[in-house]
């Protein structure tokens, strides 16, 4: 399905029924990020309408030239929610950029929002001031690695540390899938000129008090996990994880655990809606 906005289609998916979560993916991929991991846990969880869209620039939807930074993009996604779930509540899972585009969405829709939950969330939008931990190899399945060209061992390589068969697939069709349909120009030129908000996402005088969920790699080399002690305090009814064995994907990783901390989260969900 496509949502036109002037002269920017925005292509969506849609799945089930009940309350509606807004899922925000990363910057690069596309929604396939979010859904390879959500479906199969919302599968069992009935009662939710999960809308999965692309972000300009990055899979299905296409770039235009009136988008320039970050404050374009939260007002594009604030219009398609409203367009899509027009005067609802509705909660938030965001991935990577997509967590820092849904902190934007708290500054502007605070009361609507009633519960988030953050993968591999980007705090700080400039990655040379980002705390980042150790990066190392910890599970390498080097029979399996010796079947790929060198060019794909090595992006493996660099965002993985758990190099399996069974990794790789995944990061394949929900991840690389989306990349390479990413404008690269587009997204070069938005992440040099206007990654960033023009205001700071900080909940200045105030907190968001529903349950949140904040999911993060130990080993996790693009943002971290350190900088998000920054903002715990703001979400006081959050539940903080970092997983060792895990990188930037931890939802791939990390997959059952992963599974059983949304689950918890979507527990407390439904004991405050």
């Amino acid at each position: 399905m496509e949502f036109v906005i002037d002269d920017l289609r925005i292509y969506y998916e849609v799945f089930g029924k009940g309350f509606p979560i807004i899922m925000i993916h990363g910057f690069g991929p596309d929604h396939r990020i979010l859904k390879g991991c959500m479906e199969p846990i919302f599968k069992y969880r009935k009662g939710y309408i999960r809308v999965y869209f692309d972000l300009p620039g990055m899979g299905r939807t296409k770039s235009v030239n009136w988008i320039q930074n970050a404050d374009d993009m939260l007002e594009i996604i604030l219009k398609f929610i409203q367009k899509i779930i027009p005067n609802q509540k509705f909660l938030i899972i965001g991935e990577s950029y997509g967590a820092y585009l849904a902190r934007g969405l708290i500054e502007k829709r605070i009361d609507d929002i009633s519960g988030l939950c953050f993968i591999s969330p980007v705090i700080i939008p400039d990655k040379s001031i980002r705390t980042l931990p150790e990066f190392r190899p910890i599970i390498s399945d080097s029979t399996f690695l010796s079947s790929l060209s060198a060019q794909d061992i090595k992006e493996f390589e660099e965002m993985h540390v758990i190099q399996t068969k069974k990794v790789w697939k995944r990061y394949k069709d929900e991840v690389d899938s989306g990349l390479k349909l990413a404008d690269g120009k587009f997204l070069t030129k938005f992440y040099d000129k206007g990654y960033s908000f023009t205001f700071d996402p900080k909940l200045t005088n105030q907190k968001f008090d529903k349950p949140s969920l904040f999911i993060m790699g130990r080993q996790d080399n693009v943002v971290g996990y350190h900088d998000a002690y920054q903002i715990l305090e703001k979400f006081p009814r959050t539940s903080f994880v970092i997983l060792d064995k895990a990188a930037h994907d931890v939802q791939i990783e990390q997959e059952a655990i992963l599974n059983t901390a949304i689950n918890e989260w979507v527990d407390r969900v439904e004991d405050s809606i």
